[in-house]
């Protein structure tokens, strides 16, 4: 679909594109195409690709024999996808808000599925923080992000963009930015530049869900305050005698800043005042 046909098929639909929804279209036939070989999805593998737009990457998709579950919250956009893809038996439609779908029900324990999105900015942090807290989580995800998302998500520690959503990411994920993306191969054009990045998921720590639990809540934390002594900020959510112990064992001064402190080191900790 290039951009002429875009726009006649919003006109169809009577719709503008939503900014507070994210809504930009990618029109790059190329690009498309680059990320579906990326992903090399299988024939009958679950694929999730959230705001599939009018439907340029849920096609390709749709051609390589996987399952694909598309995710839309527009109403308008999700009845054209009704209509354009209503003869494919290997696409599933949910029209619904994407950070509030129970991916459990979608995906049940021991359904393996990994996910493909041009990512709707405006949802992009909670999205993928929920999917961090899945017990049975995506193998691995392939995003159209913001470019500065991406940097922040993809980041080592000693950076200002390494946060909280890195950590917990990262305590799951190997996270690489692949490829920076123009704001023209889009419509409307956003106004920032965007990032391919890619989530492999790794087996270095394999935190259950209550432990992914408390590494949120502990960063969350910790970084509210990151330019705060992290021994001050953890005396705020348990008792300075834990703090102090914990931190001994770790080896990490009470006058050190989190953003200091590698991902590797906070799951460790964040496991120490768990089991404690």
């Amino acid at each position: 679909m290039n951009k002429q046909e875009l726009i006649k098929q919003l006109e169809r639909c009577g719709m503008r594109p939503g900014r507070g929804l994210g809504q930009n279209f990618l029109l790059d036939r190329n690009l498309l195409e680059w990320i579906v070989r990326k992903a090399a999805p299988q024939k009958d593998e679950n694929i999730l690709e959230v705001g599939p737009g009018f439907g340029a990457l849920t096609e390709l998709l749709v051609a390589t024999g996987a399952n694909v579950t598309a995710v839309e919250y527009d109403h308008r956009i999700a009845e054209h996808l009704r209509k354009r893809f209503a003869g494919a038996e290997n696409r599933r439609l949910i029209e619904a808000d994407a950070c509030k779908v129970d991916y459990s029900e979608l995906f049940p324990d021991g359904t393996p599925f990994r996910c493909v999105a041009n990512l709707p900015y405006a949802i992009s942090t909670v999205f993928i923080a929920k999917l961090c807290q899945l017990d049975n989580g995506p193998e691995s995800m392939l995003f159209m992000l913001q470019k500065e998302m991406g940097e922040r998500l993809a980041s080592p520690c000693n950076c200002k963009s390494y946060g909280a959503l890195t950590v917990t990411t990262q305590s799951i994920f190997d996270v690489v930015l692949e490829k920076v993306v123009p704001p023209e191969v889009f419509y409307p054009p956003p106004e920032v530049e965007s990032a391919l990045v890619s989530f492999t998921r790794h087996e270095r720590f394999n935190l259950d869900s209550e432990g992914k639990k408390h590494l949120s809540t502990m960063v969350r934390l910790l970084f509210n305050q990151r330019r705060k002594q992290m021994g001050k900020v953890l005396c705020n959510g348990y008792p300075k005698e834990k703090v102090q112990s914990v931190l001994e064992t770790m080896g990490i001064p009470a006058t050190e800043r989190v953003d200091k402190v590698p991902v590797e080191q906070l799951v460790n900790m964040s496991e120490l005042f768990y089991r404690k």
